[in-house]
């Protein structure tokens, strides 16, 4: 089963090669990891997407809580969360694919937001789903290049990973 586990970490140099280091030692793979700083200047969050079973994420989470620079480990799948990822898409705009592109774009409430000869970049951002819809919906020999974030996740109300 696929889980998204967020960290609260030490803003340290290291901490993340030691948390992928986890992963990596145990065979355990992680499907998408996003980390950035958060409103503390000491502290970042990591939100990382991988699969498997209760006891595995359970093991996980220990292994995590063991590291001296994680502060807080929290399964968002464990309650009610909210889940986005960021895609930028570059895609052909040529007089064939122009409107195509800017419907399609409007249709997944995307933005345009560089216009280049011949060509689009699009931001889209939604869940998982709604970005593979959107690849699915479009011909793909007008895809040029796609970038994705991965999951990032928040818990729903007062389910709040602080210190």
């Amino acid at each position: 089963m696929r889980h998204i586990i967020s960290i609260l970490m030490e803003n340290e140099p290291g901490a993340l090669s030691r948390v992928a280091g986890l992963f990596s030692a145990r065979g355990y793979n992680i499907e998408s990891l996003t980390v950035a700083i958060t409103e503390d200047a000491t502290l970042s969050r990591m939100t990382i997407v991988t699969s498997g079973s209760d006891a595995v994420i359970e093991q996980i989470i220990k292994q995590l809580n063991k590291l001296i620079d994680v502060v807080k480990v929290l399964d968002l799948n464990d309650g009610k969360h909210i889940e986005r990822e960021l895609m930028l898409i570059k895609v052909k705009a040529s007089n064939t694919y122009r409107d195509e592109m800017k419907r399609m774009c409007d249709i997944f409430r995307g933005r345009i937001i560089d216009v280049a000869d011949g060509s689009f970049t699009i931001e889209l951002t939604g869940s998982g789903h709604k970005l593979d819809a959107f690849i699915a919906s479009l011909d793909q020999s007008a895809i040029l290049e796609t970038v994705r974030t991965g999951a990032s996740g928040i818990g729903r109300g007062d389910r709040i990973l602080k210190l």
